[in-house]
């Protein structure tokens, strides 16, 4: 980008009057408007880095308010800020991840990482300029944390530390203004396309007064400017960016449709030609709403991170030297020091419990309802919910070094290594405006030879006429409409792309605890020990005393305590069982092993004992619930080709069980976070394009890492927010509905893009030899427009199919597990 006269080299500033800086660049002298601009300069060019201003698509930021704030970074050295925001790794090295400010193309990420990478200290920095995030790993013996947040700041890229507090004003700020776009361009194209339907219809029959046409192709006009510079803006500057980096996207040839449009539309309103300005409205409103959509999937993932902060607590409680106890901020625990956490409360970092007993909730980064009891010289895991008592904890890792903050990063590794089917799409882009702008330059060379009167007419209706407006809509409109059918059925997709890739999987791994299951206890059969009682007067009698127990394993007696008998003078033995009196017996009630009998686990189920007047009476064997329907979806899910299996962090037991019962042939038990992921990268390198189907923070990663990912309505929010997509109503058979929506949307797709492509052949030799006039052209793409999004209207009518089941001739047998 060269500098415009009177305006500085670097940020594109005007300059101040009187003597004006300059710096050498490439042997050249460049103005800069300030002492920061020239710094700056100097050091990209003493760097060797002045291909920097080559490649570069817009001004570089000032760097002046970076400059005027050392204290600012200083703060950053703090131990309270490292504790919470850098991880220390074990080779001794420290990593953090950045939010970097004023990131607009790739080579703004080319210029901090040659910057950066020389600096002493540094080992690693990785910038994406597609999110605005870096990585960053560096020697803290050797260079402070401020050093190189200043550096960064130098250069105009103001850096955050990543959080979601600072995430959100950024985010906020680039919603809105994409928003405003859209309703300027949603507006604009309902205004112009009124006047436009009058227009055509008094062309037609030729009885509209000259002064009314005039009136409304000015309005036209003047409700299609803001649209395009405003609107389409995003668009013109993609399609400059493109053009100088030697590589033409879709904003090459969607710019050069709605700007040749409206130029020669001007251009005809004062010479009293055909005027165009209804399809440059409605071109930049679509890909102004497809852009929007495709923002919004982007927050989405980029704050799926912040959302691993909810599971800590603001503040904990301290425990002094004297015993006695203060509540503090979370940033200024350390590692060493012992907290009280009471019961309701959440567990602040990783820590060894010091003193009491309880049970805590851990669903929320294992994915497993099921509560585990801890005590004296046992782990405590930092966002676990204590349930039961208060206890005492050491903590030995806070901040970015717990395990929620590890899952975490595996999660960023995961969405790093995604495919991006965008570049295939920019590849054809490229091919497809440049063969339009060799055959423009052609046609108009021919008819300048000619009859030269006839060029500017002509070269217009071969750029309307191939305007991608059809070949731009054939897969967006079919998207939208399948993505909203598949909302109405419970599967709502997040990421457009997603659509397309689960048309196409052709393995599917799937969660145990939440997913397959409803992660509810329920009693699977009533084994009667003796004689003298029958199985539902001892379903009676549990739940009398299980209706004073707060265990999920209570709720699997619930059903049966409708009518239940009183208990009296009941004890809870955690970890173990409880006891009471009920209808004149004593009984206990609990654990095989507490009541002095085998375990003798059944089929992978969990074994209760009752016990009357001290004789084992009834052996109840529970399960976690199935979700309802899951066998005849999974066997749907089958039909449609896909091989699956079971991926679970659960006991090996109860994962054969429930790979039997669903007729799953290949299941894994106990797998931690990276084993899921592990397995996912060996199926992808085998050639599969894999579906993830999960429900808790454990299955972040997986999910986005997978080709495509689910995520259950019921499940964490961390999980919702990196899925692609969600079944809201948690129910299994509406992914198979979803995988059967996803194939017709592509055959829509296919034969829009069909139809597109015929069109193009047809219309264009047309308009070549001078047959097609520019409202024609305009008229034909329009049509062409219509058509296409009239294709795409019909996958609504898919919601008026029943829904995906299985048949009872395609309920799979028992088959054996395969344990890896």
């Amino acid at each position: 980008m060269s500098d415009g006269a009177g305006h500085c080299y670097h940020c594109g500033e005007a300059l101040p009057k009187g003597p004006v800086r300059r710096v050498a660049i490439a042997g050249v002298d460049q103005p800069m408007c300030c002492a920061g601009c020239e710094a700056v300069a100097r050091l990209i060019d003493e760097g060797g880095l002045g291909e920097f201003y080559r490649f570069r698509s817009e001004y570089a930021p000032t760097p002046d308010s970076a400059l005027a704030q050392d204290d600012e970074w200083n703060a950053y050295d703090r131990e309270s800020v490292g504790e919470n925001y850098v991880r220390t790794l074990d080779n001794g090295l420290c990593e953090a991840v950045l939010m970097l400010e004023n990131i607009t193309c790739a080579a703004c990420s080319w210029l901090i990482e040659r910057v950066l990478v020389d600096e002493a200290g540094v080992e690693l920095i990785q910038v994406n300029p597609a999110t605005g995030r870096a990585i960053l790993r560096w020697q803290r013996q050797t260079v402070a944390l401020s050093t190189l947040l200043r550096r960064i700041a130098q250069l105009g890229y103001r850096p955050h530390l990543l959080s979601a507090d600072q995430a959100v004003p950024l985010f906020t700020r680039e919603r809105r203004a994409a928003l405003k776009r859209l309703i300027v361009a949603g507006l604009g194209m309902m205004q112009v396309m009124m006047y436009a339907v009058a227009l055509y219809a008094g062309a037609i029959y030729h009885d509209m007064d000259a002064d009314i046409a005039l009136f409304l192709r000015g309005v036209s006009l003047i409700v299609a400017t803001p649209v395009l510079l405003y609107s389409g803006m995003p668009f013109l500057r993609g399609a400059w960016r493109d053009l100088r980096a030697r590589r033409p996207g879709m904003d090459v040839p969607v710019s050069l449709a709605i700007g040749g449009a409206y130029v020669a539309s001007v251009y005809h309103f004062f010479t009293g030609g055909e005027i165009y300005f209804d399809s440059v409205t409605m071109f930049v409103f679509f890909l102004t709403t497809a852009r929007f959509l495709e923002m919004t999937a982007r927050h989405r993932a980029a704050m799926a991170t912040g959302d691993s902060a909810r599971a800590l607590p603001a503040t904990a409680r301290r425990i002094g030297a004297q015993g006695d106890t203060e509540t503090v901020p979370l940033a200024e625990l350390r590692a060493g020091d012992h907290v009280r956490v009471p019961a309701g409360a959440v567990v602040p970092g990783d820590g060894r419990i010091l003193a009491g007993e309880s049970t805590f909730d851990e669903s929320l980064l294992s994915g497993e309802f099921m509560p585990a009891r801890h005590g004296v010289d046992e782990t405590a895991i930092a966002g676990s919910l204590n349930l039961g008592a208060s206890v005492d904890v050491e903590l030995e890792r806070i901040g970015q070094n717990t395990l929620v903050a590890g899952i975490v990063r595996l999660l960023e590794r995961a969405q790093s290594e995604r495919p991006r089917l965008a570049l295939l799409a920019d590849r054809i882009a490229g091919v497809f405006v440049s063969a339009v702008l060799v055959l423009a330059s052609a046609t108009g060379f021919y008819w300048w030879q000619t009859a030269p009167d006839q060029v500017l007419p002509i070269v217009l209706s071969v750029l309307v006429v191939t305007c991608p407006c059809a070949l731009s809509l054939a897969t967006p409109t079919a998207l939208v409409a399948g993505t909203a059918s598949l909302a109405r059925r419970g599967l709502l997709v997040a990421r457009a792309g997603a659509l397309q890739t689960l048309a196409n999987a052709d393995h599917l791994i799937l969660d145990k605890t939440g997913t397959l299951t409803e992660a509810r206890l329920g009693i699977e059969h009533v084994e009667c020990l003796g004689s003298d009682y029958d199985d539902a007067y001892c379903r009676r009698l549990a739940a009398a005393l299980q209706a004073h127990s707060t265990h999920p394993i209570a709720r699997a007696f619930e059903q049966d305590g409708r009518d239940s008998l009183l208990a009296e003078d009941v004890q809870e033995h955690p970890g173990h069982g409880i006891e009471g009196t009920v209808d004149g017996h004593r009984l206990r009630l609990g654990q095989p092993a507490w009541l002095g009998l085998p375990e003798q686990a059944d089929d992978g189920g969990t074994p209760i004992v009752l016990e009357i007047d001290s004789h084992p009476a009834a052996r109840f064997i529970l399960h976690d619930t199935p979700r309802p329907q899951a066998e005849e979806a999974l066997a749907a899910l089958r039909e449609f080709g896909l091989s699956l299996e079971i991926a679970s962090g659960d006991s090996p037991g109860a994962v054969a069980a429930m790979a039997r019962r669903m007729g799953v042939d290949s299941w894994h038990a106990r797998m931690t976070p990276e084993d899921k992921l592990a397995r996912l990268r060996s199926l992808q390198a085998e050639g599969k394009r894999v579906v993830m189907v999960g429900d808790g923070i454990n299955d972040a990663p997986v999910l986005g890492g997978a080709d495509v990912s689910v995520a259950m309505g019921s499940g964490s929010v961390l999980a919702q927010a990196q899925a692609d997509m969600l079944l809201t109503r948690a129910e299994l058979g509406d992914l198979a509905s979803g995988i059967r929506m996803a194939r017709r949307t592509m055959r829509v797709v296919r034969q829009n893009l069909a139809w597109a492509a015929c069109y193009n052949l047809v219309a264009l030799p047309l308009a070549a030899a001078g047959m097609v006039a520019p409202w024609m052209a305009a008229l034909g793409m329009s049509a062409s427009s219509l058509l296409v999004v009239a294709n795409a209207a019909r996958l609504a009518r898919a919601d008026q199919q029943p829904p995906v089941v299985a048949s009872e001739r395609l309920r799979p047998a028992a088959v054996p597990a395969v344990s890896t």
